[in-house]
């Protein structure tokens, strides 16, 4: 089962999904601003990616200019930075991809061939 959170306007996220479709790769869409993982989740998701927490956040996004993000975020703890990632799904990079086992941040082509 692969979970996709994604967002329809997204054109990277549309770009994903046309790359999946096209390998016939089944997969459930999930809207990642109306239904966003909650703090337990993305703790989750983030111990299996193995990745630094700062790279499951949106910083192309406007949410994040707006916020400051990028200057607040080096003073944040691992709690709070979650905790904010909860908050909103615009704040949270994608498409975000949760397969066994497996989590991928972002869309690069090559790194979704070799792990699907």
């Amino acid at each position: 089962m692969i979970t996709v959170y994604c967002y329809s306007k997204c054109t990277t996220c549309q770009k994903a999904m046309k790359w999946l479709d096209a390998r016939k790769i089944k997969y459930t869409p999930v809207d990642i601003k109306a239904d966003h993982p909650d703090e337990k989740t993305l703790r989750r998701l983030y111990m299996q990616s193995g990745l630094p927490l700062r790279r499951f956040f949106n910083t192309s996004g406007q949410l994040y200019r707006e916020m400051e993000l990028s200057k607040k975020l080096p003073d944040m703890s691992e709690e709070e930075m979650l905790r904010l990632l909860a908050s909103d799904g615009m704040l949270v990079k994608r498409p975000l991809l949760v397969a066994e086992g497996k989590v991928l941040v972002g869309f690069r082509e090559s790194e979704w061939a070799e792990a699907l």
